[in-house]
């Protein structure tokens, strides 16, 4: 098969992401709640905001942002994860990012599979939060064992996924027909079981050591445990979650609200409390599991590492103002008040070197003469030859998703593990090194500019 009958990997990721919603929905009713709010939400705020619009509309955000989603998973073994990696390369996603949360007292790492250049982007940006559990942080060395040995004999990926994920690889693509197969067959993967594989027993030890061990360990497979889509104002996302009697999260994850949005913000309504049937001799025992949950996120400018620098400063400062890195009490005010430091226009942004811009001429940019649009780019924005728009942010923070795995699973396993980040470990489970993500977002800007100067 010629490469032009393949279908492409942006299209397999789109149909992919549209079953996986639609799975979703099925299995958390509250996901469509949450997917209406968030729409009219955002309906309201592009037609408060006519130059938003216009903005999303010029940048290709407009068009992306009703399909927009992120998922989130967790794999027990290196070989688990590897193969995650294999998969999510047929639908054009890279490991981008190395987040370590071990320290916020979850005992895993991460990286988020995700398309990286502009025009993919634009296409369908869907994401996946991917984390390998860390079994070396359980402290009990027999159940550390016989969690290592329950994860060993369980196979998460179809026969037929796995031949169609070498059919990809050794013939550089899939047919548009063996496409559809691979979305249903890769689904498979991300369902929910409601019949654990461990005893009740079992279930309640993992439990003890950590709720996310449980939930890792104890199931078929790594079950999508939330569906994200983003919303233009997440402040009014969560007043209106407040409204409808969604059990939202105290506190939205991220920076404080601005003018010009910046990296991620996000929050959530509780895990949902499942029935789950363990097996327990000849007959199964009834239980409960908590652990899916719904999330929204709010996305802004995509930060420098020099930005990247300052806001991981204000952040901590204003968690350290409250003690013992608190969330708690006035932590809304005192976030409101450490990002006063940061600068709120986006002049001022880009003049800094805070964050990334996507550069393109204007009409009139396009009409002048070649000389002058070889002028410096803030120039050319100055004269109204050209103008700059946000790079969005496309990754996530580790503050921010411990924040979100603490408040749903009970929110009081805060301890910090002995152990730290090892990326090379990671890396060595995944089978290829993640990629830097602000390399990516440099690659963009850059990019932008060539073209600006051509």
């Amino acid at each position: 098969m010629t490469a032009e009958r393949f279908a492409s990997p942006d299209h397999i990721r789109s149909l992919f992401s549209q079953a996986m919603s639609h799975m979703y929905r099925t299995e958390v009713p509250l996901y469509g709640t949450l997917m209406e709010l968030v729409g009219a939400v955002n309906d309201d705020v592009l037609a408060a905001e006519p130059a938003l619009a216009a903005q999303m509309a010029r940048s290709g955000e407009r068009e992306r942002l009703d399909v927009e989603r992120h998922g989130a998973i967790r794999a027990g073994t290196a070989e688990e994860l590897a193969t995650l990696r294999r998969l999510f390369a047929v639908m054009g996603m890279q490991p981008v990012g190395y987040y370590d949360l071990s320290v916020a007292g979850v005992p895993v790492h991460s990286t988020a599979f995700r398309p990286v250049d502009g025009e993919s982007l634009n296409r369908n940006p869907f994401r996946v939060f991917t984390s390998l559990l860390r079994l070396e942080l359980i402290e009990d060395a027999a159940l550390r064992a016989q969690a290592a040995d329950i994860l060993a004999r369980r196979r998460i990926f179809t026969p037929g996924a796995l031949q169609l994920i070498e059919q990809c690889e050794r013939d550089g693509g899939l047919g548009e027909d063996d496409a559809w197969r691979f979305v249903v067959e890769a689904l498979e993967t991300f369902r929910w079981h409601n019949a654990a594989t461990v005893s009740l027993e079992t279930y309640h030890a993992l439990h003890a050591a950590h709720r996310l061990v449980a939930d890792v360990v104890s199931f078929r497979g790594p079950h999508i445990n939330h569906l994200t889509p983003r919303t233009l104002d997440i402040d009014a996302a969560q007043d209106a979650m407040h409204a409808r009697g969604l059990a939202a999260k105290a506190v939205i994850e991220g920076p404080p609200r601005r003018a010009c949005p910046i990296l991620l913000r996000q929050t959530s309504f509780k895990a949902l409390e499942e029935l789950v049937h363990f097996p327990s001799g000849a007959d199964n025992a009834a239980g409960t599991h908590t652990a899916r949950f719904g999330e929204i996120e709010q996305r802004g400018l995509a930060l420098t590492p020099k930005g990247r620098a300052l806001y991981d400063t204000l952040l901590a400062q204003a968690r350290e103002s409250g003690g013992a890195g608190s969330t708690g009490g006035d932590y809304p005010q005192r976030l409101q008040a450490a990002f006063a430091g940061f600068p709120d226009d986006h002049a001022t942004l880009r003049r800094e070197g805070l964050g990334y811009y996507r550069y393109a001429l204007t009409d009139a940019g396009r009409a002048a003469p070649a000389a002058e649009r070889a002028l410096p780019a803030e120039v050319l924005i100055e004269r109204g030859l050209a103008h700059a728009e946000p790079i969005i942010y496309e990754d996530f923070l580790p503050v921010s998703a411990a924040g979100i795995f603490q408040s749903n699973l009970g929110g009081e396993e805060q301890r910090a593990y002995a152990a730290r980040a090892n990326r090379d470990a990671f890396e060595q489970a995944l089978g290829a090194p993640v990629a830097d993500e602000f390399a990516i977002y440099e690659r963009l800007q850059a990019q932008s500019l060539a073209q600006l100067a051509a």
